[in-house]
C-alpha cells in the first residue's frame, strides 16, 4: 500500500503491487517490475510460489467462510492489483447475494480495482482509499455498504507486515472489536521459519527497491494477531497446509507465508 499518487503513474520505478502482479503471472507490470521480481526470486526462488499460495489460501479461507459459516459480507483490506479468483468473485460464485468492501490507499490498485473488480447484481462491491492506519476511518466506510450488526469476514492477506512496529496489533485489535460475535479474521504474513537467511535476504532487496517496506514476524509474534479469537482448524500454519483442497497431489510445500482464519467469539 503505497501512498503517494505519483507512485501510480511511475513506470520506471518498481512497485510493490506490480511486482506481485507479475509473480502471480498478471499483465499489469512493466520492465523495472519484472527485473525486481526476477532479482528477489533469484535469492529465494520460492517467494513466486509463495504468491501463488496466498492467492489459494484467499479461495479455500474465502470458500469456507461463505459455505461452511455463512459469511455473506466481506472487508478485504490491502487489496492488491486484481488478478483471478479475487475475494468477491470467490465469495459471490457461492453466494451471489454477498457484499464486498475493498480497502487500499494505493491509487494505482484503486484506479485498477474500480475498472476490473465487477459485482454480480444480486451482490455488492465497493472500493474505499484509506490506510490500514486509520482503522477508523475504514470502519466508517465499511459501514456504509455492510452491516456490521452481522457477521463479516476481515480479510488481511500480506498486509499487516508493512507496519513495522507494536501499533499494529492495537489497529487488528480495534478493526476485530468493531465487528460482531460470529465475524471471522484472516491473516496471511510473512516470516523466515522455512528458509532463514534467504528470506530474510529477499526482504533487504525488496526494502531497498520499494517504497512499502515490509517486516518478518516470527510465527510465534503472528499468532498474537489472534488473541482472543477461536482460531479454526488447522490453527496457524504455513499457508499450504491450510485446508489443502483434497485434490492436490504430494505433500504441501513449508513455506515462509503462515496463515490462519479465527472466529470471534
Amino acid at each position: 500500500m503505497s501512498h503517494t499518487p505519483h507512485d501510480a503513474l511511475n513506470t520506471a520505478e518498481p512497485h510493490s503491487a506490480r511486482i506481485y502482479n507479475y509473480w502471480l503471472g498478471g499483465k499489469d507490470n512493466y520492465p523495472a517490475d519484472r527485473a525486481m521480481g526476477d532479482q528477489i526470486l533469484s535469492v529465494l526462488p520460492m517467494i513466486g510460489e509463495m504468491a501463488v499460495q496466498n492467492r489459494a489460501f484467499l479461495q479455500r479461507a474465502v470458500r469456507y467462510l461463505v459455505e461452511e459459516q455463512g459469511i455473506r459480507q466481506f472487508l478485504d483490506i490491502g487489496t492488491g492489483l486484481p488478478t483471478a479468483d479475487n475475494t468477491h468473485e470467490v465469495a459471490q460464485r457461492a453466494a451471489p447475494d454477498a457484499r464486498i468492501v475493498y480497502v487500499d490507499n494505493d491509487p494505482l490498485v484503486l484506479a485498477h480495482a474500480r475498472a476490473l473488480l465487477t459485482s454480480t447484481t444480486e451482490g455488492h462491491t465497493a472500493y474505499v482509499d484509506a490506510d490500514l492506519r486509520d482503522p477508523a476511518v475504514i470502519l466508517r466506510a465499511a459501514a456504509e455498504h455492510l452491516d456490521l450488526s452481522r457477521p463479516v469476514g476481515l480479510v488481511l492477506l500480506g498486509l499487516l507486515f508493512h507496519i513495522p512496529d507494536e501499533s499494529v496489533y492495537d489497529i487488528v485489535r480495534e478493526l476485530v472489536a468493531a465487528l460482531p460475535s460470529g465475524s471471522h479474521v484472516v491473516i496471511t504474513h510473512s516470516t523466515n521459519a522455512a528458509t532463514g537467511e534467504a528470506m530474510e535476504e529477499a526482504v533487504r532487496q525488496w526494502n531497498e527497491a520499494s517504497p512499502v517496506p515490509i517486516v518478518l514476524r516470527s510465527p510465534e509474534e503472528i499468532e498474537r494477531f489472534f488473541e482472543g479469537l477461536e482460531l479454526v482448524e488447522p490453527g496457524l500454519v504455513s499457508i499450504p497446509m491450510w485446508r489443502p483442497a483434497p485434490a492436490e497431489v504430494g505433500e504441501p510445500q513449508f513455506m515462509d507465508e503462515f496463515g490462519a482464519v479465527a472466529r470471534k467469539p
